[in-house]
């Protein structure tokens, strides 16, 4: 009670540093949340202003991411471990592109911890495309005044512009990725299922989780503040206020997805997962096929806060999601 307190108080103080526009600040950091929460905006914006308002006026309302033996045995060791060894890192050896692929501009627009900006990004990474990445200020916007689409991940290639995670990831991949093969290609079908299953399932378990509680809504909110683009006082605002009014709304996501204990609900999607996985290293099999990236992404930025430490714990998904780490391997991000 202590903490929600505490956190009602600190948006009277964020409302007070961003009064200007309240209306317009209200429906910004909504937005700024529901991208880093991989919230659908739509019916929820309202709920979020008024709440928002309610913990400005220290009131509620009612809705209150891990020796040498003998000479033969010992020839026959050293070859069987080198197979082993070779099998491995063909299994987590980054996919290699033709130089004459590679796009020569590449630049990210994206919020930090936004889990659709973590999927564009997971490709990325993996195909070693390097990218230069501008960091949206959620507030105003201004790193995309130049586009008609207002929301992240924009992905610039050579000039153009593209949008859409899911869609970027399949122009990207149309681009880059070499015709597949016949057994390639009949995987197709599996690949498309899963990556619907992020944007349409993996995804709404997400904010329930990193907002379950005060404490963990403020984890959360400092790890966005702390890597998003804000000016001292949006700070303010985005740590204390956002994740006052997230915890909120996260009550109300609960019930629109038919969430009952939202740990359960990501425990139970991270276990779906790994029984699709079928016992192979990969659901692309020896190598990270875009339903391996989409999972991945997504699930990136929480995987060390609370709730991503916890799925791990208690559920099967922390083998795979090593093995993703090191076949995706380091940012191919580059400086501005």
């Amino acid at each position: 009670m202590r903490r929600a307190s505490t956190l009602a108080a600190s948006s009277a103080l964020s409302r007070a540093l961003l009064a200007s526009s309240e209306q317009q600040q209200y429906n910004r950091l909504f937005q700024a949340a529901s991208f880093y929460g991989g919230i659908n905006v739509g019916s929820s914006r309202r709920w979020f202003s008024t709440s928002m308002r309610s913990i400005s006026q220290g009131g509620y309302s009612g809705a209150a991411k891990f020796f040498l033996s003998l000479g033969g045995l010992a020839a026959a060791s050293i070859a069987a471990g080198a197979s082993s060894f070779l099998v491995e890192e063909g299994a987590y050896a980054k996919e290699l592109l033709k130089p004459d692929l590679i796009p020569k501009d590449v630049v990210l627009y994206q919020y930090e911890a936004c889990p659709f900006c973590n999927k564009v990004k997971a490709f990325l990474d993996y195909y070693d495309i390097p990218y230069k990445v501008v960091e949206v200020n959620p507030f105003s916007k201004k790193e995309i005044k130049w586009s008609d689409y207002k929301k992240v991940p924009i992905l610039m290639v050579d000039g153009e512009s593209l949008v859409d995670s899911s869609a970027i990831i399949d122009q990207m991949g149309n681009r880059i990725i070499p015709v597949k093969s016949s057994s390639a290609l009949s995987n197709d079908d599996e690949e498309k299922k899963w990556r619907r299953w992020v944007d349409d399932h993996l995804v709404h378990m997400l904010s329930p989780n990193i907002y379950r509680n005060t404490s963990e809504a403020l984890e959360s909110f400092d790890y966005i503040a702390n890597n998003g683009n804000f000016s001292l006082s949006e700070k303010y605002a985005v740590k204390y206020a956002g994740a006052a009014a997230m915890y909120f709304v996260s009550k109300k996501l609960k019930k629109k997805y038919n969430i009952t204990d939202e740990r359960a609900a990501l425990y139970e999607a991270a276990e779906t997962w790994v029984n699709a996985l079928d016992g192979r290293e990969f659901l692309g099999g020896l190598k990270p096929n875009l339903g391996d990236l989409a999972v991945f992404g997504v699930l990136r930025p929480i995987r060390y806060l609370r709730s991503g430490k916890d799925m791990v714990e208690h559920t099967r998904i922390g083998e795979w999601y090593s093995r993703m780490e090191s076949a995706v391997g380091e940012s191919s991000r580059i400086k501005a």
